[in-house]
Order: structure tokens, then sequence, then C-alpha cells
């Protein structure tokens, strides 16, 4: 019991129960089921990529800010691809999550490599990401995506009905950013790697010397970091239905903060999946 009362994530949780009881007094409609299920839907694009920054955070302490220039390139990418050549979700979630794990594998080596804080490294990177994808779209807005995205985004479990008559239910999005947190929590609890991550988060030299992987450790959160942002920039796609070089590029520190709220460190060793989704 003392253990859970000196968490963050208790005083979060409390914090946002509170908070969800006052909002719910002046407007009932907000405790409804099919308001929940638009909130989770509409957080599932920053909930996916924050299990990723909460990676990086937890291994170095400064946050990896090239995330949504991944995600950017990786999306607008797959939507021309697709227009294309056709395909199918499976095969967009694919080639967006290779387009993401390559370029989120080039930060962990740059980071390794200068031996800078990974601010300074994906600063630049994502300069670098955001600017090549502006130059060869010349910054044009694909308004017009594959009708597959918009069938993916129309599947839903359960068939409810609200107030008003209008059919609603649970979309696959937040299934998507549950299965990523789910992942993502077994990755630090119960692996290897995970233990590696906590340990070179607490101490690098130290860990160094106990003979922990720190180039191959750092590769793994790094790509991780690419994958969930190419899985993310789909879920996007799906959501927004339309391809817009500058729309995800932005919103990054909406997504560390909310890291930050739940319980991850700048000095890197700490935090938790848990307390990553009760920030966003």
């Amino acid at each position: 019991m003392k253990r859970l009362i000196r968490s963050t994530e208790f005083y979060l949780g409390l914090s946002i129960v509170l908070l969800s009881m006052i909002v719910t007094f002046y407007n009932p409609r907000f405790l409804t089921a099919e308001n929940i299920f638009d909130l989770l839907k509409t957080f599932s694009v920053m909930g996916i990529m924050a299990v990723g920054v909460l990676f990086v955070l937890i291994l170095g302490g400064t946050p990896d800010v090239s995330f949504t220039a991944i995600a950017q390139v990786a999306e607008y990418v797959v939507v021309i691809l697709t227009l294309k050549w056709g395909g199918n979700v499976f095969l967009a979630f694919l080639m967006a999550s290779i387009i993401g794990v390559l370029m989120g594998t080039l930060n962990g080596y740059l980071v390794h490599l200068f031996r800078v804080p990974t601010i300074i490294i994906t600063i630049a990177t994502s300069n670098i990401y955001y600017g090549l994808l502006y130059v060869f779209s010349k910054g044009e807005v694909i308004f017009v995506i594959h009708p597959m995205f918009r069938r993916f985004a129309e599947i839903r479990i359960g068939n409810l009905v609200s107030q008003h008559g209008a059919p609603f239910g649970l979309s696959l999005m937040p299934l998507i950013w549950l299965a990523v947190l789910i992942v993502g929590w077994f990755i630090l609890k119960y692996t290897r790697t995970g233990r590696n991550i906590y340990a070179i988060g607490g101490n690098e030299v130290a860990a160094e010397r106990v003979g922990i992987p720190v180039y191959r450790t750092r590769i793994f959160v790094f790509a991780f970091v690419g994958l969930l942002s190419g899985i993310a920039a789909i879920v996007h796609a799906a959501i927004v239905q339309s391809a817009i070089p500058n729309i995800i590029v932005g919103q990054e520190l909406n997504v560390i903060a909310a890291v930050f709220l739940g319980g991850a460190s700048v000095f890197g060793g700490s935090g938790t999946i848990l307390g990553t989704f009760l920030g966003i």
C-alpha cells in the first residue's frame, strides 16, 4: 500500500478520476461510451509514439524528437505507393514499419557514434528527414488516399447506438495502441533487453563494464521507436484520410510532455508503461 501511494501512477490516476468527475458534473455526456471511444481513437497516434519515447528516455534521459518526422515520411511515402501500386492495410503497415526502422536505426547509430545527447542528433535528423520530404513532395497535400484506409478506419468492435440514434463502436485504433502498450510492457518487464535498457539508463559506464551490450541495446531502442512511428503513421492516415507533409511534425512536445507526466525521468533509468498511458 505504501509503495502504491508513493507512485506517480497513483496520483496521476487519481487526478484523472477527479477531473473526469468534475467535467462530467458540468457535462454528463463526457463519461459516455461514445465519448470515451472517441477519445481513445483520437489519442491512439500519440499513445503509440509515446511508448517509443518512453524507451528512449529510460535508456538515456534526453528525448528523441525525430519520431514525428519519421512518422510523417512513412505516412506520405506509403500513401503514394499504395495509390500507385495498390495493396492492403497489412502491406501498408509493413512498408511504414520498414521505413521507420531504417530511419530509427540511423538515429541510434549516430547517437552511439558521436556520443552526444540524443536530442542533439535527433533535432538534426528530424530536420533532414522532414526537409527531404518537403523537397521531394513540394509540399503537395494528398487529399484522396487509397480506399483501404477508409475501410480500415470504419472497422468497429461492437454495434452500439448513441442517444441520437447514431451507430458507434470501439475502433481498431485503440486496440493497436493497446497491443503496443502490452508489447512495450512485456519487453521492459520480462526480457533481458528491457533490463539492459534500465541498467544503461541508470549508469551507462557501469552497465558497459559488467558486459551489457550498450551499442546493440541502443540500436534496438531507436529501431523500436522507428517501428512505432511507422505504425502510428498508418493509424494517423486512416484517421485523417489524407497525407499532409507537415500535419504530424510539431506534435513531439505533446508526446514527450505526456511521457514525463507519466513519471519518466530526465536522467534516465526510470519510467513505466502504465505511467505513459495515464500521461497520454
